[in-house]
């Protein structure tokens, strides 16, 4: 898929879901209902850590994809709207149906960023997180006291339908730079339907800052100390692989989330495109260090 190609696929998905905010903006607040009434348990052990942290707090309610544990409606309400719409985006770019309504995820929204820090702690996520996917389950931070969330709610999104769709084994820079670069279009989306001046960002980078793609292919999980880099990186790098050619980077997903290695699976999936690695890199390095 030429650039023009892909620039005008994202456009058509942009409109498409923006049809879709409408409808989903009209529905009604959240229901509360009881934890034990709601229609399917979270066997996820960090959403009992997450419910044992001032329980006393906590309400719950269900949506179409999604159940809710939140502690302030309004702010439930608001991610809600936020995480049925991005479910589409992330499922169209996917090129998949929308799973099945009957299988519902967890979401978790801790709306005061103390109460984030002590599930932090006892869950023993990175310090630096203000969301996680965890088999299934999404856990996020949403301070209402900011007027715009960020694209966390779509990046944790695109964790989960990558989860189910491929599994839990599609490597680290392919699992973060695709949350990346959809989120990141998706939350521009969001804001476009909204009624704000939106596009999406995809960060420049100087030859120099790259982590050498035999490192950051083989990395198991980002850096502490390069964690913004790998984060750039991985999302310009996916970025560039499917605007190349959207059909076939769906294909490469498909066969790295089974094993295969990076390079061989790169050269096999697009054969034709890049004559070798070495062009790969150069043109690679090329897009990198271009402002978008």
């Amino acid at each position: 898929m030429s650039l023009r190609l892909g620039t005008f696929f994202l456009l058509l998905l942009a409109t498409t879901a923006s049809g879709q905010l409408d409808q989903l903006q009209g529905l009604n607040g959240l229901q509360d209902v009881p934890l034990t009434g709601l229609s399917q348990p979270d066997n996820n052990p960090l959403g009992a850590v997450a419910l044992a942290l001032h329980p006393e707090d906590w309400k719950h309610a269900e949506g179409e994809h999604f159940i809710y544990h939140y502690v302030r409606s309004f702010v439930a309400t608001r991610i809600s709207v936020e995480a049925e719409f991005n479910f589409r985006v992330v499922a169209q770019v996917l090129e998949k149906e929308a799973p099945a309504s009957e299988r519902k995820s967890h979401i978790y929204i801790f709306d005061r960023p103390g109460d984030w820090r002590e599930f932090q702690k006892a869950g023993e996520l990175e310090p630096w997180s203000g969301g996680i996917q965890s088999a299934g389950s999404l856990f996020l931070l949403s301070d209402p006291s900011y007027k715009f969330s960020g694209n966390t709610v779509c990046h944790e999104i695109a964790h989960l339908l990558l989860y189910r769709y491929y599994g839990s084994h599609i490597p680290c820079w392919l699992n973060e730079g695709f949350a990346e670069y959809v989120s990141r279009n998706s939350r521009a989306s969001y804001q476009r339907a909204r009624g704000y001046l939106a596009k999406p960002h995809s960060s420049s980078l100087a030859p120099e800052e790259l982590i050498p793609l035999d490192q950051l292919t083989a990395m198991i999980r980002p850096p502490n100390e390069q964690v913004d880099i790998f984060y750039d990186e991985s999302e310009r790098l996916v970025r560039f692989l499917a605007q190349a050619d959207q059909t076939r980077f769906l294909a490469l997903l498909q066969v790295m989330a089974g094993g295969e290695e990076f390079e061989h699976a790169l050269l096999r999936v697009y054969a034709g495109t890049f004559a070798s690695r070495s062009d790969f890199e150069e043109k690679f390095h090329s897009y990198a260090s271009r402002d978008l």
